[in-house]
């Protein structure tokens, strides 16, 4: 802990005076840290292959980019990252989710010139392909469902069976999904655990895997786990309408990306829930 506070200080030019260790750290640990000169500031440990640097790189593109609350990043490699502290621990009621829909639907209309990005990002410390891609649906099948589909078998923890299956559904996208309006830009991991809010409002985002996509895979990622409901939904769509059958055909589709996500990093009951989504959609 010495070795950590001593470079916090000479990163930062003020002294340490207490560190108190944090939840939420899946590639490292995570600590909020009082400095002297009154500061208090957010740092996440990690290894040479932790990914932190690309944490703080995509930070900091959505600040240059858009208008979410992102921390302040102090210093990004993949030992560590360091970064402003943003108080929270409201609730994500009702005003907070209006505000989250508010936040997104700006988000979204900004533009890229292909889905991708212009490098490779990281969702859950894991690598995320960006190839800059033409259509939409190509990069979906490719870069998202058969990557994380095949990450996931390699890890040994999807079974061979289900990714034959999931490629059968690869083939068959277009019967479900027309392509976006545009390139979108994307948080890319947007659940509870990633919105800080605080008196009815979100004050900020945080743990990215920011690149070019469709709304709706975003929109149905925050609905996976419960995030958005109807608040959401409604300001949302007064904003930037949904398309007809998000709800009832899309979004369950969407989900499978960050369901094989989990399926790679954790397997358990989520391959389970993989294979009611694959069975929904006939394969």
């Amino acid at each position: 802990m010495s070795a950590l506070a001593d470079r916090i200080e000479k990163i930062t030019g003020s002294l340490v005076q207490r560190v108190e260790p944090l939840a939420g750290g899946s590639v490292g640990e995570v600590y909020r840290v009082h400095l002297a000169d009154g500061r208090t500031v957010v740092a996440k440990t990690g290894g040479p292959a932790s990914g932190l640097a690309v944490e703080g790189y995509m930070l900091r593109r959505l600040a240059e980019l858009s208008e979410l609350p992102v921390p302040v990043v102090l210093h990004a490699d993949d030992v560590l990252l360091l970064m402003d502290y943003i108080p929270a621990g409201g609730r994500l009621d009702d005003g907070a989710q209006a505000h989250a829909a508010e936040l997104l639907a700006a988000l979204h209309t900004i533009r890229g010139d292909a889905f991708g990005f212009e490098r490779d990002t990281r969702i859950g410390g894991l690598a995320q392909p960006n190839p800059p891609t033409e259509r939409w649906l190509d990069f979906f099948r490719d870069q998202r469902l058969l990557h994380m589909g095949r990450e996931a078998l390699r890890a040994k923890r999807l079974p061979a069976n289900l990714m034959d299956r999931i490629e059968t559904l690869a083939g068959r996208l277009e019967r479900w999904i027309e392509e976006p309006a545009h390139p979108a830009l994307l948080h890319g991991d947007l659940w509870g655990g990633n919105i800080l809010a605080q008196h009815g409002r979100v004050v900020g985002v945080i743990d990215p895997a920011i690149y070019y996509g469709a709304p709706e895979i975003e929109l149905a990622f925050g609905t996976l786990f419960g995030t958005f409901g109807p608040p959401f939904f409604a300001r949302y769509g007064q904003l930037q309408p949904l398309r007809p059958g998000f709800h009832e055909e899309r979004r369950e589709l969407y989900n499978l990306y960050p369901l094989l996500v989990h399926v790679r990093l954790f397997g358990g009951s989520y391959v389970a829930a993989v294979e009611r989504t694959l069975s929904r959609y006939g394969c």
